[in-house]
C-alpha cells in the first residue's frame, strides 16, 4: 500500500504537458477541480472522463501510474460510496420485485446515483491533479507557486517562504513513504505483525514504525536546514533564477483548451442535463 502512493512523484518525459508553464498548470488544476464539482449528469461525467483521459495520454506518463495512485483511495471511495448509498433519502431500489432493504439499512435510487457521482468525482480529482505533480518538478513547481503568490506580498504574505514550504512538503512525501516501507520491512523481518489481531493491537504495532520515522524525519529536516545555510540561503529577497518563467504559445493553447472544457461542461448542464 505504501508503494502505491504516487503523490509528489515527478515523471520526466518529453510531452506537451511537461513543457507548459507551471503557473498555467497550477491554475488549470484549480479550474479543473472546480469544474468537476459543477459537472452534472451522465453526459457531464462522460465529458470529464474523456477530457481527463486525453490529458493523461498527452502527458505521456504511463496510465498504470495513475491507476497505482488510486489504490490507496479504495477505502475512502468505498466508505464514501456506502455513506451515500445508505444515507440518501428517496425511493427504495428494487431488483425485480425485491426491495433492497435490510432493517434500518435501505438502498435508494437516489443513493445509487449519488454514490456513483461521488466515486467518479474522487477518481477524477485524484487522476486529474496527479498530472500536475507527474509533469512538474518540485523546483519548477516552487517557482510557479511563488510567482502566483507574489502579488500578495503587498499585504505581507511571504510568497517565497510559502512556496518553498509547500514544495519541500510535496518533495519529501515519496522520501518519507520509502523510509516508512524500509522500516516496516525491517520490523517485519524481526517478527512484527501489522496485519493480524484487533485494531488496538495493530495500532500498538505501529509504534515501532512511528518512532524511527519521526527520528528520521527530524534528522532529514536538520540536514536540509544545514545544507540551505551552507549555500547562504536567506529567503527569497534578492534571489535570481537561472530560467525565468515565460508564457509561450503552447501555454495560450492550454488556456484555450481549459476554456473550452469549462464551456463544454456549462453547455452540457444547460442544454443536455442528463
Amino acid at each position: 500500500m505504501i508503494n502505491d502512493i504516487t503523490l509528489g512523484q515527478f515523471f520526466p518525459v518529453n510531452s506537451p504537458i511537461h513543457k507548459l508553464d507551471p503557473r498555467v498548470k497550477i491554475l488549470s488544476s484549480l479550474i479543473y477541480i472546480v469544474a468537476v464539482f459543477f459537472a452534472n449528469g451522465f453526459s457531464g461525467y462522460l465529458f470529464v472522463a474523456v477530457f481527463t483521459y486525453g490529458v493523461i495520454l498527452m502527458s505521456k506518463v504511463p496510465p498504470k501510474l495513475y491507476i497505482k495512485g488510486l489504490k490507496p483511495l479504495v477505502f475512502i471511495v468505498v466508505f464514501t460510496s456506502a455513506i451515500n448509498l445508505f444515507m440518501t433519502e428517496g425511493q427504495i431500489a428494487q431488483i425485480g420485485s425485491v426491495p433492497l432493504k435490510l432493517g434500518f439499512l435501505k438502498i435508494t435510487n437516489e443513493g445509487i446515483v449519488m454514490a456513483v457521482k461521488m466515486t467518479a468525482r474522487l477518481i477524477f480529482l485524484v487522476a486529474g491533479t496527479s498530472v500536475l505533480t507527474f509533469t512538474t518538478s518540485p523546483i519548477v513547481l516552487t517557482d510557479g507557486i511563488e510567482s502566483l503568490l507574489s502579488p500578495f506580498r503587498k499585504i505581507g504574505v511571504p510568497a517565497h517562504e510559502l512556496a518553498m514550504m509547500m514544495s519541500i512538503a510535496i518533495r519529501f512525501i515519496p522520501t518519507l513513504l520509502e523510509e516508512t516501507d524500509k522500516i516496516m520491512k525491517a520490523q517485519a523481518s524481526r517478527g512484527a505483525d501489522f496485519e493480524n489481531g484487533s485494531i488496538i493491537k495493530r495500532i500498538k504495532a505501529l509504534v515501532p514504525i512511528l518512532v524511527p520515522l519521526f527520528i528520521s524525519s527530524f534528522r532529514r529536516a536538520d540536514e536540509l536546514a544545514l545544507a540551505m545555510e551552507c549555500r547562504c540561503y536567506r529567503g527569497g529577497k534578492g534571489r535570481t533564477r537561472l530560467k525565468s518563467l515565460k508564457i509561450c504559445h503552447i501555454d495560450y493553447a492550454a488556456c484555450a483548451v481549459m476554456l473550452m472544457f469549462v464551456l463544454g461542461i456549462a453547455a452540457i448542464n444547460i442544454f443536455v442535463g442528463v
